[in-house]
């Protein structure tokens, strides 16, 4: 079951079969180290980590919303937010 904060979409470990559905080990990768970086949705994103924690920090909020590995994400278009990573990242990602 998904639950939604900031208006980020978050699914704890989906079942293979939502994954597969999705076609989510088909969607290009991306990785990154601990850093901390400010980032603009210009499309949709839906994301899958496979490894990783991270905090992100939507513009005009004083809260984060916190994901790590084995979480499905989506992100709104339009979305203005401050990436924390503190556990390398690596993830699929799609765009629509």
């Amino acid at each position: 079951m998904a639950t939604e904060k900031m208006g980020v979409k978050i699914q704890r470990n989906p079942p293979e079969s939502k994954l597969t559905e999705l076609g989510v080990r088909k969607w290009p990768k991306w990785g990154c180290s601990p850093s901390k970086f400010p980032w603009t949705y210009t499309a949709k994103e839906t994301c899958y980590l496979l490894e990783g924690k991270v905090k992100v920090y939507p513009d005009g909020y004083a809260e984060c919303v916190e994901f790590g590995a084995g979480d499905l994400v989506e992100f709104p278009k339009g979305m203005k937010c401050t990436w924390d990573v503190s556990e390398a990242v690596d993830k699929h990602y799609n765009f629509e």
